[in-house]
């Protein structure tokens, strides 16, 4: 019959077991504390990306931001810079045709060039009327002036045209004395009337000219893409 275990016997056994589960409990503790340093590891490493993520974004953001505005100040910047470009270059067109308009009174001290000058818009005037009764209107001070270029401009239209027209002023409404010189020619009655003063002259001439004009002080415009 078998003897059972002595006291000292079951001792062992139970330290056995504990020392057992100790080690155990032990290995499995390691276990847990790797697989969770890794876990940390893994959710620290995608949290350091996505917070990396978001600063490159913000970043890119920031650059795109500062990029636009610069954009805007340098197109607002060209923008006010060739704005006053064409504000200088239309003053200085204008000065030229406004000193132009100060030398027309200076037509008029020349007197064999201005009896010219008012024979040839006479004479133009009975060519676009083309009528036998026209009346001029003329500064008083150029009366003798315009009567003796009537006479030469109806002697010429007459040969031209064979029209002999009847030419008179109308001295009831005469230009004033503020006008450059020139004439205003009338027909049917005053119904139709031609501005040949010299402003109006000079005006048509300005407008006609400006390109040209342009040209000669500023050069080739290379924005320009049509031409007349």
């Amino acid at each position: 019959m078998s003897r059972g275990l002595s006291t000292v016997q079951v001792a062992g056994e139970l330290n056995k077991m504990v020392a057992f589960i100790r080690q155990e409990a032990e290995e499995k503790a390691r276990e847990v504390a790797i697989k969770t340093d890794e876990e940390v590891a893994i959710e620290r490493s995608r949290l350091f990306r996505a917070e990396s993520g978001a600063i490159d974004a913000n970043f890119e953001r920031k650059v795109k931001e500062i990029e636009r505005s610069q954009q805007i100040k340098k197109s607002g910047i060209t923008n006010k810079t060739r704005l006053k470009l064409l504000t200088a270059k239309q003053e200085l067109l204008e000065n030229v045709f406004e000193h132009a308009r100060t030398k027309l009174f200076n037509v008029q001290n020349d007197t064999q060039r201005y009896n010219g000058v008012l024979k040839g818009l006479i004479l133009e005037g009975l060519f676009m009327m083309g009528e036998e009764s026209i009346q001029v209107r003329a500064r008083p001070k150029d009366k003798d002036a315009v009567t003796a270029a009537i006479q030469q401009a109806k002697t010429e239209y007459a040969t031209q045209s064979g029209i002999d027209a009847e030419v008179t002023i109308d001295e009831s409404n005469p230009l004033s004395d503020d006008c450059a010189g020139g004439v205003i020619i009338s027909g049917s009655h005053g119904k139709i009337t031609i501005n040949n003063t010299l402003e109006e002259r000079l005006r048509i001439l300005q407008q006609d000219n400006l390109p040209k004009v342009r040209f000669r002080l500023f050069g080739e415009n290379p924005n320009r893409k049509f031409y007349d």
